[in-house]
């Protein structure tokens, strides 16, 4: 399986999240445009709590190789938050015998902007809630609207759904008057 066909889930919530189009990117050609922008990054995760760590350090580490570390804990805080997510709604319950789709992280970076998204195999979509004032749990799409620039969803025909969020780099600052 090709490139392309592996992150097919991953061009579909860059489309979705309106990233398509966008200074004129359109999806990759993973053979002609290795080391030019877009960028992409793509890891298979386990179903373990160990593997919210991972995903943190891979996308810190993806963020500073491809020097857009600017935004790096919000955007890992939201790697977190998804891929909990995922782990804690989407993965079977023991004694399922549904085969298990594995949790897939992917980071694009089309341009000045970065998106993050998890693919899961559950077909509901994400809902807010309204956690109680102690409650350990709920707050996590909230986080994720209040530090991403923009969050959704989309579902993959057949295979589930991806969560995604997108960042914007800071502007540049200005050039100094002479």
């Amino acid at each position: 399986m090709d490139d392309g066909t592996r992150c097919r889930w991953l061009m579909v919530a860059a489309e979705r999240a309106g990233l398509a189009g966008v200074n004129g990117w359109s999806p990759p050609d993973p053979v002609a445009d290795r080391g030019r922008l877009p960028r992409i990054a793509t890891r298979t995760l386990g179903n373990s709590a160990g593997s919210v760590r991972a995903a943190r350090d891979f996308t810190l580490a993806t963020l500073h190789r491809w020097r857009v570390a600017e935004r790096g804990d919000d955007i890992a805080i939201v790697v977190s938050e998804l891929l909990t997510n995922a782990l804690r709604h989407a993965l079977p319950a023991p004694g399922d015998l549904r085969p298990r789709r594995p949790v897939r992280l992917g980071l694009l970076q089309p341009g000045p902007c970065v998106l993050c998204a998890v693919a899961d195999s559950a077909k509901a979509p994400p809902v807010p809630q309204a956690p109680g004032l102690l409650a350990e749990t709920g707050r996590g799409l909230h986080i994720i609207c209040a530090l991403s620039d923009k969050w959704g969803y989309t579902t993959v025909s057949g295979t589930g759904k991806v969560v995604w969020a997108t960042f914007t780099s800071p502007p540049a600052p200005p050039l100094p008057a002479r």
